[in-house]
């Protein structure tokens, strides 16, 4: 997104790297170089010139300021709505498919269909009174106030439009997860500051979304087996699917690392004799390899799971590849119908592979590690699941920093979240919405690097805030004079 440095003579400076996706997010350079260090070496984008001076030096009338807050209002609403309503109407679609094909009756504590309905379309109105009312506080702000700091100070004061979600409702995960890209996007201002950029280096490392995470599914898988009470309800469903266990086995190896006495053994047994494997587990196992995997050896125990795994995984990709690709491209669909349809489904093939090969290597070395030192503990689980996070090698590079910030904001709530209820944190009791405070400070951040910083946005990104926040396009570049 940056503009690539050039000599005097219009060839590429040599030292000039290649995009590095992840935290730098552009191109990258070595500030030892006398080129690039030159003052004159660095052409601010036009893009971002023509946003700062207009910021600064375009006066709005009062009718164009009110319908630049009237469109950014309802930019936003629209989002909201379209977002949690997609999302509401696919969990009710579910919900009837579900229904009808499971001739039990309904349980106690479940919500009926009218109910589920009600609930949805309230959530779609919430989130979208949240969105419209976070994007137009941002541009009446925005209007209201001439300086650098305005975007900063605007987004600070637009993020409390979280609690019209709900008093009562928390947006933990969201926040967190607002606070990840935030830290994202202002890591990348660093690395293009003088003052800073030597500190922030690090951070250019090329594998650090691999690196990312192993570190959060440390602490998410050795949650899902330990502590799932500390996870978001829908994350935990989402883990015990894929992980393709019983709670009763997950009960099990939780009392062997803890070193308490089994409780559910024969709710094991139970479970394997329901699927037509008859075992008798040993009280004094020192490792949970026979309750992991059965009758099964560890490596046979790989491969059926890695199977089952894939079939698991495709049903979750095909909607995300396929349906945008019908949607962006329908014009195309016709012409290179082979071409977009063979993408999606290339996709689809390569995200399953890396559900699959996630959740079995978890397994594999958990087996792995516990057969080498022939014992069970808290810490190995959360050493033996460290690695799993190097599946995400098998995704597409622009999209590992996506999946790695998104598991690492589960992984900080769900961390902080056990240290809490063992009584190791406590949080100030004046401080009762911590998520309203930390998606304000991430908003201020964000929206601070939009005005000020805009080429360390991905365009999909920058395109997205553009249409909300009503920001027109750049001039076109002035015609080329006639030679006399």
């Amino acid at each position: 997104m940056s503009p690539s440095r050039r000599k005097a003579n219009g060839s590429r400076c040599s030292c000039t790297r290649g995009e590095i996706d992840g935290i730098s997010g552009g191109e990258s350079f070595d500030r030892t170089c006398t080129h690039c260090n030159g003052s004159e070496s660095i052409k601010p984008d036009p893009a971002s010139s023509w946003f700062l001076s207009s910021l600064s030096e375009t006066k709005l009338d009062d009718s164009e300021k009110l319908r630049r807050i009237i469109v950014a209002s309802l930019k936003g609403f629209s989002v909201g709505t379209g977002i949690k309503g997609g999302l509401a109407l696919f969990s009710i679609i579910v919900r009837f498919a579900r229904r009808r094909s499971s001739s039990k009756s309904r349980r106690t504590g479940d919500f009926s269909n009218s109910e589920a309905i009600s609930m949805g379309i309230k959530e779609t109105l919430r989130y979208g009174l949240f969105l419209g009312t976070f994007a137009g506080t941002f541009v009446s702000v925005d209007e209201a106030i001439c300086s650098l700091w305005r975007a900063l100070f605007a987004g600070l004061v637009a993020g409390p439009s979280m609690l019209l979600t709900g008093p009562n409702t928390t947006h933990t995960s969201l926040a967190v997860y607002i606070l990840m890209r935030a830290a994202v996007l202002a890591s990348r201002c660093g690395i293009k500051s003088k003052r800073f950029g030597s500190i922030c280096k690090p951070l250019t490392w090329e594998h650090g979304d691999l690196f990312l995470m192993c570190l959060s599914s440390s602490q998410i898988l050795s949650a899902y087996i330990l502590k799932q009470e500390s996870l978001p309800s829908s994350y935990k469903s989402f883990l015990n699917k894929h992980g393709g266990k019983d709670l009763s086995i997950l009960q099990g190896i939780k009392d062997l690392a803890s070193a308490k006495p089994f409780t559910n053994l024969r709710a094991i047994e139970k479970h394997y004799k329901s699927v037509g494997v008859d075992i008798k587990l040993d009280p004094n196992m020192r490792i949970p390899c026979s309750m992991i995997h059965g009758g099964e050896s560890c490596t046979k125990h790989g491969l059926t799971f890695f199977l089952q795994a894939y079939m698991r995984a495709l049903p979750v990709y095909v909607p995300v590849y396929l349906i945008p690709a019908l949607i962006v491209h329908r014009q195309d669909l016709l012409k290179k119908q082979y071409s977009i349809l063979g993408k999606g489904l290339f996709g689809t093939a390569r995200s399953s592979l890396f559900l699959s090969t996630y959740c079995t290597s978890a397994w594999v070395w958990t087996c792995l590690l516990f057969r080498t030192l022939d014992t069970c503990n808290i810490p190995l689980v959360a050493i033996a699941t460290f690695p799993t996070g190097l599946a995400l090698a098998i995704e597409k590079k622009s999209r590992r920093i996506e999946i790695s910030l998104y598991c690492l904001a589960r992984a900080i709530e769900s961390f902080f979240t056990s240290m809490t209820e063992a009584g190791y944190i406590r949080p100030p009791k004046i401080l009762r919405r911590a998520d309203v405070v930390v998606f304000s400070v991430s908003t201020a951040i964000i929206m601070h690097c939009y005005a000020q910083e805009r080429e360390v946005f991905r365009s999909k990104y920058l395109n997205v805030l553009d249409w909300v926040f009503g920001v027109p396009p750049p001039p076109p570049p002035p015609l080329p004079s006639e030679e006399t």
